[in-house]
């Protein structure tokens, strides 16, 4: 669990709500379903015509990370990584297929696999590299639904901020109307504007952070599995993963 994520979205909401406490007004008077739906609904519905369903879905269930970020498998494969280079150094590359069923890491196990079959390092290297710009990819598109949510939401809270006004204006001989209408206008527009710097935006930075320490992670993987299969010394192979491949 990412306390400090958890504790900044509950110190930006609190703000927001502290303020209007301060300023005599009430909370509940920024609690407006109609407004909401407008934003929420038709931010996520313009994102996921703009990204399709596949990256949407990615990014939607990528959004946990900010506050329950996954499991770091690197220190732990950079420590195998040691390991097999000394095993492969005493009993030769071969011997790399016994750990085949003991690793967790689709990546990881395509270069062992490449390491065992013999291949050149340099061929090793150049297509670890195409999978991991296939990887970035696919990641930084997914991240971008909330860059793009975040782009959208303003907008579309005047959106709300307009609708609401028509309501006004329809029933402008309607007094008991009015105030309702008033209020989805404000409260459309405070919701796009907060949701997408409060929400959207701060998603979206931390996701590329995070995606940004992966691929770099998976780089140093590549860069030591080619050395593995060019029987480096163990030593100056662990000097590689350390730059990378430690505990946050």
């Amino acid at each position: 669990m990412d306390w400090g994520s958890l504790a900044g979205l509950l110190l930006a909401l609190g703000g927001i709500a502290g303020s209007q406490f301060l300023e005599g007004s009430r909370f509940s008077s920024l609690l407006q379903p109609a407004a909401f739906m407008i934003v929420v609904m038709g931010t996520m519905g313009a994102v996921l015509l703009q990204s399709g369903s596949a990256t949407f879905g990615r990014g939607m269930r990528m959004a946990r990370w900010v506050i329950a970020p996954p499991a770091d498998p690197y220190p732990a494969l950079a420590a195998n990584i040691v390991l097999w280079c000394q095993t492969s150094r005493r009993e030769g590359l071969l011997s790399l297929q016994r750990v085949f069923g003991t690793v967790n890491d689709p990546f990881v196990e395509r270069g062992l696999q490449m390491i065992v079959d013999g291949l050149d390092p340099f061929k090793i290297r150049e297509i670890l590299n195409v999978e991991i710009t296939a990887y970035e990819t696919n990641q930084r598109l997914a991240v971008r639904i909330w860059e793009s949510a975040g782009g959208y939401a303003p907008t579309i809270g005047i959106l709300g901020a307009v609708l609401g006004l028509i309501k006004v204006m329809e029933n402008l001989t309607d007094p008991s109307m009015l105030g309702s209408g008033i209020a989805v206008a404000f409260v459309a527009t405070i919701y796009g504007v907060g949701l997408a710097n409060l929400v959207f935006l701060p998603i979206a930075g931390k996701l590329k952070t995070m995606v940004s320490l992966n691929i770099a992670k998976r780089e140093v993987l590549a860069e030591a599995l080619a050395c593995l299969a060019a029987g480096e010394n163990t030593r100056m192979i662990e000097e590689r993963l350390s730059v990378f491949l430690v505990k946050s």
